[in-house]
């Protein structure tokens, strides 16, 4: 245990507090035993846990236990001694990061629950991952949350120290005149917003900026030569294949889904190719858009198929993005996160079944949302909002 302690201390001294990801307070800490916290690789979920324990506990705690389930300290120790020398010296808190790494995660999870009925248990899996899976029902006991990238107000604080107020979407389509006001006051929102978009979704860019790129792209291989084959049983010999079908979907238009092409493209069967488009969604690297999400077609195919955030665009292509593809991959990874969203025509979105939003350039007439009630644009390369035409970036205000 005290090797356990010493490197957790080591790792709480080099986390620091002086950013902190909104999700913190939307977690309800106290008052829940288990909670199951899951997002894409290099969103920042250790450094989440890690200052949850400096700022909960302080650094040099005993009460409460930081454990990396991808250590080499696990080939040699179990799982459940560990817990129970913890829980004997008086532990009160488990946070458990990369569940998944940890074979039969789920069972030994229950089982710590079960067993240890004062221990408060936090753990982290990726995307991919089903946190209530079938192994050993959790849902009953979970409280679950999602963490993705920085949203646009928060790359703001955390690479320029420029505090944006964060609004609801009612908010943004109501008092677009006044946020814009308030914004402008303290920034030129247009002059930090194309850097978002190409290299400021992940918190890790700070570290080292020029290995920014390279860092995505190692993620997104971990994901595909790693997980897909060990989760979902992916041939490894497709690998490459999905690679190219990530560049492919980087480097159109936002497309309609025309399955046998990109069959043909890719050279993968179509009863592969729908499978692994589904694992790619899962792995928060593309996002599936229906027209319906009740409708028996989301079982066949997606209406839409976008990158799941807008850097991702860049860093697959080589940097030679399609404008419009990045613009709506922004927008519907901001609104997913705390919204429903839908495939409309003739425009682009469908919020939470009600708000009707068409993406585009300064240049967007709004012929496809004449005579629809409650619909707007959201328009890149603007300050301030004209009638239902409204800033692309406002939408990144929202967590």
């Amino acid at each position: 245990m005290e090797t356990l302690f010493v490197l957790q201390r080591q790792l709480i001294q080099n986390s620091t507090t002086n950013f902190v990801r909104s999700v913190m307070n939307t977690i309800d800490w106290d008052n829940t035993r288990l909670i199951g916290i899951r997002g894409a690789r290099g969103v920042g979920k250790t450094t989440l846990l890690l200052q949850h324990i400096k700022s909960h506990y302080g650094a040099n705690t005993k009460k409460a236990l930081y454990l990396n389930l991808d250590s080499a300290y696990f080939t040699r120790n179990d799982l459940m001694d560990t817990v129970q020398s913890f829980y004997t010296s008086g532990g009160e808190c488990l946070l458990l990061d990369e569940v998944h790494r940890y074979p039969h995660w789920s069972q030994y999870v229950k089982n710590i629950y079960d067993l240890y009925p004062t221990l408060k248990i936090v753990f982290t899996g990726s995307s991919l991952l089903q946190i209530l899976n079938a192994e050993a029902d959790l849902s009953r006991r979970c409280v679950s949350y999602e963490m993705q990238g920085l949203s646009f107000a928060e790359y703001m604080r955390f690479y320029h120290k420029i505090a944006l107020p964060q609004c609801s979407l009612d908010e943004i389509v109501h008092s677009a005149d006044d946020i814009c006001d308030s914004v402008n006051a303290k920034c030129r929102p247009l002059e930090y917003f194309g850097d978002y978009l190409r290299s400021g979704y992940y918190p890790f860019r700070k570290e080292n900026p020029i290995q920014y790129t390279t860092r995505v792209e190692n993620v997104v291989d971990m994901i595909l030569g790693i997980e897909l084959p060990q989760q979902r049983g992916v041939d490894v010999g497709n690998v490459r294949k999905l690679k190219s079908l990530l560049a492919v979907l980087a480097t159109e238009v936002p497309m309609l889904v025309d399955v046998s092409k990109l069959s043909k493209m890719t050279e993968l069967s179509r009863v592969s190719l729908t499978s692994y488009l589904q694992y790619l969604h899962d792995a928060r690297l593309i996002r599936l858009l229906y027209s319906d999400a009740t409708s028996v077609k989301r079982m066949q195919k997606p209406d839409k198929i976008l990158m799941e955030n807008p850097n991702l665009c860049y860093i697959l292509n080589l940097g030679q993005a399609n404008e419009g593809t990045v613009r709506e991959s922004f927008f519907c990874n901001q609104m997913a996160y705390k919204h429903g969203v839908e495939y409309t025509k003739p425009a682009d979105f469908i919020i939470d079944g009600k708000v009707v939003v068409e993406v585009g350039g300064s240049s967007k007439d709004g012929g496809q949302i004449v005579g629809r009630d409650n619909a707007y644009l959201a328009c890149d390369g603007i300050e301030y909002p004209y009638g239902k035409k409204l800033p692309l970036w406002l939408f990144g205000l929202t967590y």
